[in-house]
C-alpha cells in the first residue's frame, strides 16, 4: 500500500526561507523531506507504487523552497550594495548645501548692513505663467510680497532680498516663504523647499534608507527627498 509524506512537513518547508526561518532550519527541513521521501520509495508496495506525478509533484516543492532560498539571498546581496552604494552617495553630501521640502527662510545682518538670506526653491509639476513669493513673519504676518515670473516645470531656487514690501530691511531672524503659481489663469499646485547644510550621515537601520542630518531645526531627511543641491 502506497504512502504518503506528511503534509506538515511540505508546508513547514512551504512557509521557511530566509524570510521567517534561518538558512540551518531550512536546511534541516528539505533533509527531512528527502529523507521521508527515499524511505517511502523504499517500503512502497511493489503492486501498487507511488504514482510518478506526485513523486514530481512533491520533488518540484522542495525545489521550489530551495530557488526561493536562493532568490532571497541574492535580493539580500543587492539590497546590501544598494545600500553602500547609498553611503557613499549620502557621505559625498556632508557640508553641503541642499534644497528639501519646507517652507523656511533665514536673514541675517552683516557686519556692514549687508542681508544675507537663505535660499528657497520652488517645485512645480507644469510650467506656470507666472509665480508670486509671499514672506510672511513667524508669527504669520506679510512682510513682502512680489512676482518672480514665469517659471518651468521641475526645480528651481531663489533667494530673497531680505528686504519689506516698503525696501526697508527685514530684522535679523526666521521667516517662512509661500507661493503661488498659476498657468492660463489657473492656479497649480506649486511646493516649496527650504535650503539646508547637511551635517552628518546615519547607515541604514533594519527598515532601509540611508539619513541625512540636517541639524536641530530640520532634522533627519532621506536621499529620496534631496530635491537640488547648491
Amino acid at each position: 500500500m502506497s504512502t504518503t509524506i506528511d503534509a506538515n512537513v511540505v508546508s513547514r518547508l512551504n512557509q521557511g526561507g530566509p524570510s521567517s526561518r534561518d538558512a540551518s532550519q531550512s536546511a534541516e527541513l528539505r533533509n527531512n523531506f528527502m529523507t521521508l521521501l527515499i524511505a517511502q520509495m523504499q517500503h512502497q508496495d511493489p503492486l501498487n507504487p507511488m504514482d510518478n506525478h506526485e513523486m514530481t509533484t512533491q520533488l518540484a516543492q522542495i525545489n521550489t523552497v530551495s530557488g526561493i532560498e536562493d532568490l532571497n539571498k541574492t535580493l539580500k546581496g543587492i539590497t546590501e550594495q544598494m545600500n553602500a552604494g547609498q553611503m557613499l552617495q549620502a557621505t559625498a553630501l556632508i557640508g553641503q548645501g541642499v534644497l528639501v521640502p519646507g517652507d523656511r527662510l533665514l536673514l541675517e545682518h552683516g557686519e556692514e548692513g549687508e542681508l544675507h538670506t537663505t535660499p528657497f526653491g520652488i517645485e512645480l509639476p507644469q510650467s506656470a505663467d507666472n509665480v508670486s513669493v509671499v514672506i510672511t513673519s513667524a508669527s504669520g504676518q506679510v512682510i513682502n510680497r512680489y512676482d518672480i515670473g514665469p517659471v518651468k516645470a521641475g526645480v528651481e531656487s531663489f533667494t530673497w532680498d531680505g528686504r519689506t514690501s516698503e525696501g526697508e530691511a527685514a530684522a535679523s531672524g526666521s521667516y517662512r516663504v509661500r507661493v503661488e503659481a498659476t498657468s492660463d489663469g489657473k492656479a497649480i499646485n506649486a511646493s516649496t523647499l527650504n535650503y539646508a547644510v547637511v551635517g552628518g550621515v546615519t547607515p541604514p537601520d533594519k527598515n532601509g534608507g540611508v539619513k541625512l542630518d540636517l541639524g536641530a531645526i530640520y532634522g533627519q531627511v532621506g536621499l529620496d527627498q534631496i530635491k537640488q543641491i547648491l
